[in-house]
């Protein structure tokens, strides 16, 4: 079982608002998720983003690989030069 990073599509039609899930790779997009690590709401100017980064960082160092799209969220956010740091 191999384990991913992802966004889960929550909200109603025309106005998304993401979650940030730890999810088995089999698991439905919207379905099962392991834990819940993070949100995103893209329609706030700017997008408002929130993140559990001690847990992201335990995910990581576990073997989750974060889709692209998780990755550039949190490139944006500065998850990888705070870890690199640290």
């Amino acid at each position: 079982m191999f384990v991913k990073i992802r966004l889960a599509r929550y909200g109603a039609k025309k106005k998304p608002f993401y979650r940030i899930v730890v999810a088995s790779t089999e698991a439905p997009r919207d379905g099962k998720f392991l834990e819940l690590v993070g949100t995103y709401d893209p329609l706030k100017n700017p997008a408002a983003i929130s993140l559990k980064q001690d847990r992201i960082k335990a995910w990581i160092e576990k073997g989750a690989i974060p889709t692209a799209t998780v990755r550039s969220l949190l490139k944006k956010e500065g998850f990888f030069s705070k870890t690199a740091n640290a």
